[in-house]
């Protein structure tokens, strides 16, 4: 057991257990069952043609883990709880599950999807319109820092789904702009950020206007025990579908050590391996926003070329940022955890932890960044003497083992 603010695995592991026994409480509490069904192809899910061709032409062609036993009981209107680490193509899942039960001859908002970052639910607005292609699906991302009135007129004009941050999607259903009276799908990306921060009074106030026959998704990375207290409030008889935390896999992401003593050396350790980051794209975390102020700062004024993005920059600003990266023309991004989840970018083979998480399920979210589904990725973790207990702590979490970072590490990449 680590001391004040660091992960108590055994309280994790005793709330895991007591939250996932499979019985009904006295006082009808909710009953998780799992769902053992496995489809090892997408012509197996009798899915819509339309909808497998959108499948196919983003450029999957076999399901992953998660795709093979999560697409299907979303289809079948089961509320489901769905934990799969980042870069499983855990997003495609309940994509491909809301877009199977869509009503295209109406165009009203028949499914939400919320989460937890701008960002993020930017990127699944992308991945609904990709899948939705061919079956000419209506989508809206409603997220803060854009114009309400643009989002009024839109969501008036008709959409079948709205992606957003929980903020503007209450706002637009409190101005009744979107209208809650045929949604039946509500799905929460990232529930364990949701669930566990900030979100979970504007989760409840917005379930408070939505009609009470509802199919409810949960979908996580991580999936910890008060994230899955709060499911029992607004789910029926869910299915589950749940790594175990020793199943909680790095696998393809090659992980290494450097110690660097002091806080200080940080800043010439990252330059000394500035050359191998510019080899491919790389994302450089830090724990705070004017830490990556500050190191962004520092790394320009040595000429080196970085970008940054964090949530105090405006979202134009973000937008352009991200955009550069996405295209490669920035190809070394520092950032807070706020690009920690769910942003995809394809080409990101190399993360480095300037600072190492202080929660240590937010670690598998950083590094999925690299070795996205089916690709290699390498992670780099900058320790001092301090850090040494949070190195520990991920250890224990992920049943892992880090490497110290070897000389040739151009080689790596």
């Amino acid at each position: 057991m680590s001391g004040e603010g660091g992960f108590n695995d055994e309280a994790y592991d005793s709330g895991m257990q007591a939250l996932l026994a499979e019985e009904k409480g006295e006082d009808g509490e909710m009953t998780i069952t799992d769902w053992t069904e496995v489809h090892e192809s997408f012509d197996a899910m009798n899915l819509h043609e339309n909808l497998l061709r959108g499948i196919y032409a983003y450029g999957f062609e076999k399901p992953s883990a998660i795709q093979q036993r999560g697409i299907v009981p979303f289809t079948k209107g089961l509320d489901v709880i769905q934990q799969a680490q980042s870069g499983t193509g855990k997003t495609a899942t309940f994509c491909a599950g809301v877009l199977q039960q869509l009503d295209y001859e109406k165009e009203e908002c028949q499914a939400l999807v919320l989460a937890p970052t701008r960002e993020l639910a930017q990127q699944i607005e992308k991945v609904m319109r990709a899948l939705g292609d061919y079956l000419n699906v209506k989508c809206h991302a409603c997220v803060g820092g854009t114009s309400v009135r643009e989002d009024q007129r839109i969501l008036q004009s008709g959409v079948h789904v709205v992606v957003g941050t929980p903020g503007r999607v209450y706002d637009m259903l409190r101005r009744r702009a979107l209208k809650p009276d045929h949604i039946k799908i509500f799905s929460l990306d990232e529930a364990d950020e949701m669930l566990s921060r900030g979100f979970k009074d504007q989760i409840y106030d917005i379930f408070q206007l939505l009609p009470s026959k509802l199919q409810v998704g949960v979908f996580s990375a991580t999936m910890p025990p008060e994230a899955l207290e709060i499911t029992r409030k607004f789910m029926t008889k869910p299915v589950r579908i749940l790594v175990k935390r020793d199943e909680l896999t790095l696998e393809g992401i090659k992980q290494f050590y450097v110690n660097v003593d002091k806080e200080d050396w940080k800043l010439d350790t990252l330059c000394d391996l500035y050359e191998t980051l510019a080899i491919t794209q790389s994302v450089i975390f830090a724990n705070t926003r004017r830490k990556v102020d500050w190191l962004t700062d520092k790394m320009r004024a040595r000429d080196f070329t970085v970008s940054a993005t964090h949530g105090d920059m405006d979202q134009n600003t973000r937008d352009i940022i991200m955009r550069e990266f996405r295209s490669g023309s920035s190809r070394v991004l520092i950032t807070t955890d706020l690009l920690a989840r769910g942003i995809d970018v394809q080409q990101v083979s190399l993360v480095i932890n300037f600072d190492l998480p202080t929660q240590p399920e937010n670690y598998l979210h950083r590094i999925g960044r690299s070795g996205r589904f089916g690709r290699k990725g390498v992670a780099i973790n900058f320790v001092t003497k301090d850090d040494e207990r949070l190195l520990q702590d991920v250890q224990r979490f992920y049943q892992t083992v880090f490497e110290e970072l070897p000389s040739n590490v151009a080689d790596l990449i």
